[in-house]
């Protein structure tokens, strides 16, 4: 069901951050799909950079003044729409704003943060008022944690009801990094300290679900499926874990891993190697700087480069005697498809008949197989593999 406190506003849909690379891609995706009847405007600091991408878009939208330093224009913006999409990062450090007043006007918020952090801290910080209000607050839109938190919730209602159940989650991706998500991956990996004790506030004030049992498995570097998997340590399985939280389709007893898939064991090695000196010079100042300056803010892959990327997420579920592995594929994994899945969440939001929910929440809560209809629509994969007796 609709959001209903706020069916009257101006427009259905702000898209915040458009004048950025992977926000230009979102507005143009949601300018090609969004239908005539949806009321949807740009917000940005710079006007005259938000008037040259409305000129590109060829589209006929209000342009609206919006600065994380500025409160006072979020605030406007948020009580003007149903939906406020942003893609204005690192979120660390500009996200928390807009949160906040999208908590506090009841307006729906959706976002491409994969920083564990981020989300933590605005879970305790927001998640009680937006009950309050009525806003869901839904982070990890794009291909940080789609693929995995609907894939998983793909996986798991083609196993038995009311039964323990075990997914392993494996991603293989090939595309290159923007200035902004480079920026974002540095931030976070110098933030060590910071995002423990965000962890810990969050689970404090979270709290257990009663009579279930919900568990991220760290695992340990194996062979399947011609693969080599190693634990890979993102946001993605605290989104697994936390929509586990939220639906009782999970099962009793629900237990989540989450891997890379490599194909050769040196790379393994080389890939440790590399991750790790990344986190040495994230946490040092002139290092980090010397990093950050390799790609600048805005940059981003070429049209022919993204058109050769790709990404596989497959799923080995079992519960019950049951034992399925699925598949959620796409292409250009960072920007073309994240800037699909954002764009259609929003659309999901604004148009489709959804579960009643409201606070911080996950795509897989909020909206779930209309989402997944939707992407499948677009272009993006869900498909089952095999089902067989475990």
């Amino acid at each position: 069901m609709s959001n209903q406190p706020t069916k009257d506003r101006q427009y259905d849909v702000v898209i915040f951050g458009a004048t950025g690379f992977t926000g230009a891609l979102t507005a143009e995706y949601f300018a090609k799909h969004a239908p005539a009847e949806l009321s949807w405007a740009l917000a940005g600091r710079n006007k005259a950079k938000l008037q040259a991408v409305q000129r590109k878009l060829g589209v006929d939208v209000d342009r609206l003044h919006a600065d994380v330093e500025d409160p006072a224009s979020l605030k406007a913006v948020a009580e003007s729409a149903r939906i406020v999409v942003t893609t204005v990062g690192p979120y660390v450090r500009y996200g928390e704003p807009l949160v906040a007043a999208c908590a506090e006007a009841g307006t729906d918020y959706l976002d491409l943060t994969g920083e564990s952090e981020f989300v933590d801290r605005m879970y305790v910080a927001y998640h009680a008022k937006a009950v309050e209000t009525g806003a869901r607050l839904i982070h990890c839109c794009g291909f940080d944690s789609i693929p995995y938190d609907l894939g998983v919730q793909f996986t798991v209602e083609q196993l038995p009801k009311n039964v323990p159940i075990q997914v392993d989650g494996m991603i293989r991706a090939g595309g290159k990094p923007s200035g902004g998500t480079f920026e974002t991956t540095i931030t976070a990996l110098s933030r060590g300290t910071q995002n423990l004790d965000a962890h810990r506030a969050r689970r404090r004030a979270q709290g257990r679900p009663s009579g279930r049992s919900i568990k991220l498995v760290i695992g340990r570097i194996h062979r399947i499926q011609g693969f080599w998997a190693v634990p890979l340590p993102t946001v993605d399985p605290q989104i697994v874990a936390y929509s586990a939280g939220l639906l009782d389709d999970y099962g009793p007893d629900f237990r989540y891993s989450h891997y890379a898939a490599v194909k050769r064991l040196p790379m393994v090695a080389g890939g440790i190697g590399v991750v790790g000196l990344l986190v040495v010079a994230a946490k040092l100042a002139p290092a980090r700087r010397a990093l950050l300056s390799r790609i600048k803010a805005g940059d981003g892959p070429s049209e022919e480069r993204r058109a050769k990327s790709w990404f596989k997420a497959r799923f080995i579920g079992s519960g019950g005697g049951k034992r399925v592995t699925t598949e959620v594929a796409g292409g250009d994994p960072g920007y073309e498809e994240t800037a699909k899945m954002l764009s259609e969440c929003a659309l999901s939001l604004a148009l489709d008949e959804l579960p009643k929910t409201s606070g911080q929440v996950t795509t897989a809560a909020a909206m779930g197989p209309a989402l997944r209809n939707r992407l499948v629509d677009a272009g993006i994969t869900f498909r089952t593999i095999a089902i067989e007796d475990s």
